[in-house]
This record gives structure tokens, C-alpha cells and sequence, in this order.
């Protein structure tokens, strides 16, 4: 909770530099960031679907709790919050080891929240700010489609990506160029807990 709030202020004080000084200038977002082997993990209102070989009283379609456990038969508050699907599965067969032998679990993700430090957040001059979850190889237009574009009181071109993944650097897009001229090449990959930070225009 606390590493949230702490995030959360530092986003505020960008914003605050942002309208206090909008000429600061910051490098071009590189247009790749992706990385090559990304692996989904779970976090907090993910929905997990288990399935127990064999065992269908024990498979179950369970919610990751907001506290980041799970409880499913026979295993109560286990930990699945920063785990992919297959080391979640290894874990509850080593719990069900205890009343069954040798279980065999597939576990699949069937809703996707992801945990908190792999979200994107746009805030600003969106059309609609929000938190959205993290997709391999998702782009600023991506991003864009889902928050609704632009108000017509952004300044798109001065808006910026807070990148936490490279303790909180900033690299400048420019939205206005991809969105109101189609100019793809303003287009560019996210990472896991970039922000996007939209400026009001002064003009």
C-alpha cells in the first residue's frame, strides 16, 4: 500500500512540473520496448481457472483476492499475486500434495487485471483516464483507442511517458501527430508501468 501512495504522489509532482514548466523537454520515446520474453503475472481481480486431473470436486474457478491469495478446495490463502500461471500450478500441487497423490493442475487466467506495478496509467487531458492492464506488445495508440484520444485542451505533442520500469524516466510522444495527422511513426511500444502523462495546452 504504501510503495501505491509513494508511486502515486511522484505522479502528482510530474503533473505539477509538467504545468509549471512546459518547455522542459525530454528524449523521443524509443519506438521498441516490448520485451522479447514477457510472461503474464497475476495479480489482484484476476480470475484463475483450476483445473485438478481427475479431481473435478477440486477444480474450481476462483478470484484472486485484493490481498493477492486464493482460496480454493482443500487450500486456503495461498499466495498467487506475481506468479505465472504454471509456477501457480506447481504450487497448488505441491498443497493438494498433502491430500491426494500426485495431482496434476492446469491453472489458466481467464480475467486480466495484472498486479498493480505492471499497469498503464493515462492520466491528463484523456478523453477518459484509466488504468488498463498490461498487453505484450501494446503501442501508444493502443493505449489511445481504449482512453478515448485526446480532450481538445491537450497539448499532444508535449505529452510524456513516465517509464518506472528505468526508475521513473521520461520520454516524449507525440499524440497530437499520431492521432489528429496519422503520422505512424509517433507510434510507440509500452512497457509494464508506464504512465502517460497528457498536458493541458496553454494556448
Amino acid at each position: 500500500m504504501g510503495t501505491g501512495i509513494g508511486r502515486c504522489l511522484g505522479i502528482l509532482a510530474v503533473l505539477a512540473g509538467l504545468s509549471g514548466c512546459a518547455s522542459t523537454s525530454y528524449p523521443p520515446a524509443p519506438p521498441t520496448a516490448a520485451e522479447a520474453e514477457y510472461n503474464y503475472v497475476i495479480g489482484p481481480g484476476d480470475m484463475v481457472d483450476i483445473v485438478v486431473w481427475r479431481n473435478q470436486e477440486l477444480s474450481k474457478s476462483v478470484p484472486v483476492r485484493p490481498d493477492g491469495k486464493i482460496t480454493t478446495p482443500l487450500v486456503e490463502d495461498l499466495p498467487a499475486q506475481g506468479k505465472d500461471a504454471s509456477t501457480l500450478a506447481r504450487d497448488i500441487e505441491k498443497a493438494l500434495g498433502k491430500f491426494i497423490r500426485d495431482p496434476i493442475v492446469t491453472v489458466v487466467v481467464t480475467t486480466f487485471v495484472g498486479p498493480y506495478s505492471e499497469q498503464v496509467r493515462v492520466v491528463g487531458e484523456a478523453a477518459k483516464p484509466q488504468t488498463l492492464s498490461y498487453v505484450q506488445k501494446m503501442t501508444l495508440l493502443d493505449v489511445m483507442t481504449k482512453v478515448g484520444g485526446i480532450t481538445e485542451f491537450a497539448d499532444g505533442n508535449s505529452a510524456t511517458i513516465l517509464r518506472t520500469s528505468e526508475g521513473n524516466k521520461q520520454y516524449s510522444v507525440r499524440l497530437k501527430d499520431l492521432l489528429k495527422r496519422g503520422d505512424v511513426s509517433a507510434n510507440v511500444e509500452m512497457r509494464p508501468g508506464d504512465v502517460l502523462i497528457i498536458p493541458q495546452s496553454w494556448f
